[in-house]
């Protein structure tokens, strides 16, 4: 893909977790370096992908000797906590996601050594875009450019891709010096070209707004699976009880209400999802509530943590209302991930893996779409 080499080019993953992105890339890339600071997740990694390219540790204490080598692409999917809408709004000042400017640091003593990679790859929640009125992803962006980027992104829902709703900001940056002709638009023509990219556009600082790229997509991949597709024929997973049921019903709104009341009427067997959250009420009073979605699709899986629920299926069938949690094998399928990966032992840890993972599926698109035409290229200085 490359035009130095015949060998398969070459990335480093941050914030590897369970290394969806390996699993998107390995037959077509060789990863050379993947970290986390996560024992467990860096468990799962090395039991699914080995521990040759594998440094578990810090970021910040990340020996910059490792970065020493010719990469073509850095890849991160940075902590999303402090962008996230469930977050407490802290962006790049939270503990979390501020390991963003450590990570920015490694680059640059890597590009200061001689070893700039064509491509870095950064992926967050679409958050990102809007938090603190879009300084933030300013500040990221900017930090590109300075770096010798020219810089782009991309709002990508897996739901493309997966029966999973998970919406997602990628920004692909390419080094500066790599012709790129004919691979972006001048203007935002695409799906994935957001409203919000647009929005936050029109307000950026203007080294951001020169450097900005609207990569040029084909048309979207239809969406060919439904929730029912990614389901166990023989889950291991407990149902409820009736009372429990029950008592999910009860939690319902209205719109929910409805849901279920169309699904039984449905003929067939419904499968639904339902998180549980807490919304206020019309006296502005906090209650929790079921929230049941029968569209084919799951709702976004995330970290089982600081107060998120974790994902429950309700089967409907008529009047007859079954529901248990999704199972692990199940939400490795959300992910895209093959049966053959192997998930943590505890439910928890396995839904932790899936839940800050990214899908498998969208990273292929981007190598089809973007990485594979990028590396294909010559750089400016080569072509005279």
């Amino acid at each position: 893909m490359a035009d130095t080499s015949d060998q398969p080019p070459r990335y480093a993953e941050f914030f590897c977790g369970g290394g969806m992105v390996r699993a998107a890339l390995q037959d077509q890339w060789n990863c050379v370096l993947a970290n986390d600071i996560d024992p467990m997740k860096c468990g799962v990694y090395g039991q699914n992908w080995g521990l040759e390219a594998l440094h578990q540790g810090d970021i910040a204490a990340l020996p910059e000797t490792l970065l020493h080598q010719q990469i073509d692409m850095y890849w991160a999917s940075s902590p999303c906590q402090d962008f996230s809408l469930a977050g407490k709004g802290q962006g790049l000042s939270g503990a979390r996601s501020g390991v963003f400017a450590h990570w920015a640091d490694k680059i640059e003593t890597a590009i200061d050594a001689g070893f700039a990679p064509r491509i870095i790859a950064f992926e967050n929640v679409v958050g990102l875009v809007s938090r603190n009125a879009g300084a933030d992803f300013n500040t990221v962006l900017a930090r590109f450019v300075q770096l010798g980027y020219k810089v782009g992104a991309l709002e990508i829902d897996a739901r493309r891709f997966l029966p999973q709703s998970r919406p997602r900001l990628f920004v692909i940056c390419v080094r500066n010096d790599v012709d790129i002709a004919g691979l972006t638009v001048p203007k935002p023509r695409h799906a994935f070209h957001g409203k919000k990219l647009q929005k936050f556009l029109g307000a950026a600082t203007r080294p951001v707004r020169s450097n900005w790229l609207w990569w040029k997509l084909d048309d979207l991949p239809a969406a060919d699976q439904t929730l029912d597709t990614v389901l166990e024929k023989r889950p291991k997973m407990p149902w409820f009880s009736a009372a429990d049921t029950d008592r999910l019903i009860s939690l319902m709104s209205p719109p929910s209400l409805e849901r279920l009341r169309v699904a039984r009427t449905a003929g067939r067997t419904v499968v639904g999802t339902i998180y549980k959250r807490g919304r206020p009420d019309a006296e502005g009073n906090v209650r929790q509530r079921a929230e049941l979605r029968t569209d084919g699709l799951a709702g976004c899986l995330r970290t089982p943590a600081g107060g998120s629920s974790r994902q429950i299926l309700m089967f409907i069938k008529g009047n007859q209302t079954k529901a248990r949690l999704v199972s692990s094998r199940e939400v490795a399928r959300l992910m895209g991930l093959a049966d053959s990966y192997r998930m943590p032992d505890t439910y928890n840890n396995a839904y932790r893996v899936a839940g800050d993972g990214v899908a498998v599926p969208v990273v292929r698109y981007l190598d089809d779409a973007l990485f594979a035409p990028i590396l294909r290229r010559r750089c400016l200085d080569a072509v005279a």
